[in-house]
């Protein structure tokens, strides 16, 4: 897609005019994945941006609180997707994008008693951005985790900033 656009500069050009011109509306199922597109042309702290301005402004607990339908989970799952700080954009790879976690810690429970935990511990509510992560205790530099590291259990951990890492 980004080489069909015209290459990476091109088609982010594109990405930041659709949701600088609020051209992105999240009550439509099939864009979810938009916000993470950023990341695979090389600029993961616009998802980062992007993806905590839609959970922070468009879900609450109103009873409006989803910017969209949730007919079948999809606007919920998104969100916890989001929250945990990954997203599968294309689920047949086995590869979930990078975002910004929302939660400063969660569990996920697998197979054979083994856990997967995403750390993300904040000082402060505006820091959305990703400084470093670390993946079982190593430096993990990859805009993705696999389905297989997930599933082989062990600790997502993020360091937070206000600033992005360009």
């Amino acid at each position: 897609l980004i080489r069909h656009m015209g290459g990476k500069e091109r088609f982010i050009n594109r990405l930041d005019n659709f949701f600088e011109g609020n051209y992105y509306w999240h009550g439509n199922e099939p864009g979810h994945h938009i916000a993470y597109l950023f990341a695979y042309a090389g600029e993961p702290w616009k998802t980062q941006k992007y993806v905590a301005h839609i959970m922070n402004e468009l879900y609450n607990d109103s009873s409006s609180g989803y910017a969209g339908n949730d007919d079948c989970g999809e606007m919920s799952a998104w969100y916890v997707f989001g929250a945990l700080g990954f997203y599968p954009v294309n689920p047949v790879s086995g590869k979930y994008i990078i975002g910004t976690p929302m939660l400063e810690e969660a569990v996920i429970q697998l197979p054979d008693g083994k856990t997967f935990t995403i750390k993300a511990p904040r000082k402060e509510h505006n820091e959305i951005y990703i400084r470093s992560m670390k993946l079982k205790g190593k430096k993990y530099t990859k805009n993705y985790i696999t389905h297989q590291d997930i599933m082989n259990g062990g600790t997502l951990e993020f360091v937070m900033s206000a600033t992005p890492r360009k």
